[in-house]
């Protein structure tokens, strides 16, 4: 049983450090097409990493990926972007997790679940780190950031993820066993 579960474990941290990578590589790539703002490839690592591996994992994730992309890149700057990205993108991974493994939701809502509670983090978080930096932000820059500018983000993550976790599922590569 102890071993089975240590494992489980290590199962587990190795697919979170696999999209911590991804979450690394992917920006890098998508901007190197000019992509990177509107495909926001980010969250996408992320978004799985809570789907895959659970909440506190995606949780870590969502927090580890844009303070080491800012730390290695430069990208996000650390403030207030940054910050406010490590908040959002925290909130993606744990919600994911928590409504996808714990709440049993399917797929598709536990996604746009995750997307919405994530943004309305990052409208708050970003409202204080703005304010804080004496930078402008209100309801309408929020409205813009978070839908608007990323719908074409929002599309491929509501169509890739699904399908990247039905496939793996089918596959029997995952389980959805917590």
């Amino acid at each position: 049983m102890f071993q089975k579960k240590v494992h489980f474990q290590a199962v587990r941290l190795t697919e979170t450090a696999l999209c911590i990578a991804l979450g690394l590589l992917l920006p890098t790539v998508f901007h190197a097409f000019g992509a990177g703002n509107v495909l926001l490839p980010m969250h996408i690592p992320v978004l799985l990493c809570g789907l895959l591996c659970g909440w506190q994992y995606g949780a870590v994730c969502g927090m580890v990926v844009p303070f080491l992309s800012s730390v290695f890149t430069g990208m996000p700057p650390i403030f207030p972007v940054g910050t406010a990205m490590i908040f959002e993108l925290c909130a993606y991974g744990m919600l994911a997790g928590l409504l996808y493994r714990v709440r049993n939701w399917n797929v598709y809502a536990a996604l746009i679940g995750a997307m919405l509670g994530g943004r309305l983090v990052s409208g708050v978080a970003n409202t204080i780190l703005m304010g804080i930096a004496g930078k402008p932000y209100g309801f309408s820059i929020f409205l813009s950031s978070a839908f608007i500018t990323a719908w074409p983000g929002i599309v491929l993550q509501l169509v890739l993820i699904p399908i990247l976790i039905l496939s793996l599922q089918k596959s029997g590569l995952i389980t959805r066993e917590t």
